[in-house]
């Protein structure tokens, strides 16, 4: 892929949605109320608001949003959000794949409509692209935190359902199937290797390059989506060419 991982659109895309502070505290805290909304407030019985807590820590929300989104997704203040995905495309036959976390849900579908209509994107049907896509299980971690023998680490994730990993940047990035990401986390804290991030992601089974002017465009789009504050996250099939990340880098 152009001397690119797999994953360099989607870290390209986190990398540029991380830089606005106050939407990635947003995001965060809005994942760790859903996650108590779908499996209870005992992190230790919840794997998935285990991962929403550990995840806002690292980018450093104070403790007292975290325990405070805990006790809102428990409804004690009768707040209440709803997972949506809408699906559709960018300029040039981009596929594009958007998560929403909504408590107005016809307000989030009119934005996310708006956005795509505006920036010559069409937005479809439930299914008209996420075939194009694998949900799977996205864990990067700092090579240098890895005590052992980078192939004998490899072999031991492997217990816990490590699908396929590589190295670049200075970075182990390792996935896993959807369904084994609560093992493949558990591996890692048996190891004793915590992992700087660890998300469910949307990864495209094949990538579409364009032109760096045409990408502009799309990634254009994918801002546009990124900002608003009920999109979660935002996940395409945009190839990040050498050529692109360097006019991207200008």
């Amino acid at each position: 892929m152009a001397g690119h991982s797999k994953w360099a659109n989607i870290k390209h895309r986190k990398g540029a949605q991380d830089k606005k502070r106050a939407k990635l505290f947003t995001r965060l805290i809005k994942e760790v109320m859903v996650a108590v909304k779908e499996g209870g407030a005992d992190p230790d019985a919840n794997p998935r608001l285990r991962m929403a807590m550990k995840n806002a820590s690292k980018a450093s929300v104070p403790k007292d949003k975290i325990t405070n989104a805990i006790s809102k997704g428990s409804g004690e203040d009768g707040t209440s959000f709803d997972e949506v995905t809408f699906e559709g495309y960018a300029p040039h036959g981009v596929a594009v794949f958007v998560e929403c976390l909504t408590d107005n849900n016809n307000r989030t579908v009119a934005n996310v409509r708006a956005c795509f209509s505006k920036n010559n994107g069409s937005m479809g049907k439930n299914g008209s692209v996420s075939f194009m896509f694998e949900r799977k299980g996205i864990f990067r971690i700092i090579e240098e935190n890895i005590k052992m023998d980078v192939e004998e680490f490899a072999l031991e994730l492997m217990d816990g359902g490590l699908d396929e990993y590589e190295i670049e940047d200075g970075f182990f990035t390792a996935s896993c199937a959807f369904e084994d990401f609560g093992s493949l986390n558990s591996k890692l804290e048996e190891l004793g290797v915590d992992a700087e991030s660890s998300n469910i992601e949307m990864v495209p089974t094949t990538t579409k390059e364009l032109s760096v002017d045409h990408a502009k465009s799309v990634l254009k789009m994918i801002d546009k989506l990124e900002d608003d504050d009920d999109v979660q996250n935002v996940f395409h099939n945009l190839e990040m060419t050498d050529e692109l990340a360097a006019a991207l880098a200008e």
